[in-house]
């Protein structure tokens, strides 16, 4: 029961944040694969959700919660310019490192992917990411100076 309490808390982390799941896996001693488990699982989750779940809240709210903000702020022209060169499948890969899953699904649903390319791409992108994370994140745990900071 408590190693189920300890995987659904990690699977809730990387919901909303993808590095969650192999910080708080690794420091718990779960293999790669459980960590890929979870991590690639909550990340997934999360995109289904908000890619069905953002066509719904487009189509049926129009809710304006704050004042009308720049169209243009540093960010922004971050991504455009990252999906100018490197198209959805660099959205998806730079998701886990630079923004939640949610905020990659979300660039990447506002800029009219198709939803199969979406999961395809995100799927692969958590993958990859959650196993080099992973492997390197219990790597660098094994080092005894690190060790001694865990106890």
């Amino acid at each position: 029961m408590e190693y189920l309490i300890k995987f659904l808390g990690i699977y809730f982390a990387c919901l909303f944040k993808f590095i969650a799941g192999p910080v708080l896996g690794s420091a718990l001693g779960y293999s790669i694969w459980e960590i890929v488990l979870v991590t690639v699982s909550g990340m997934m989750s999360s995109v289904l959700i908000f890619t069905y779940l953002g066509d719904w809240i487009r189509s049926e709210w129009n809710i304006r919660v704050t004042k009308k903000r720049k169209t243009f702020s540093p960010k922004t022209r971050r991504i455009i310019r990252i999906w100018q060169k490197f198209g959805a499948g660099g959205v998806a890969v730079l998701t886990p490192l630079l923004l939640t899953p949610i905020g990659g699904t979300i660039v990447l649903t506002s800029f009219g992917v198709k939803k199969t390319k979406i999961f395809s791409y995100m799927f692969a992108s958590g993958l990859f990411w959650s196993m080099v994370l992973g492997l390197s994140i219990t790597e660098i745990l094994k080092i005894p100076f690190f060790n001694y900071l865990l106890r």
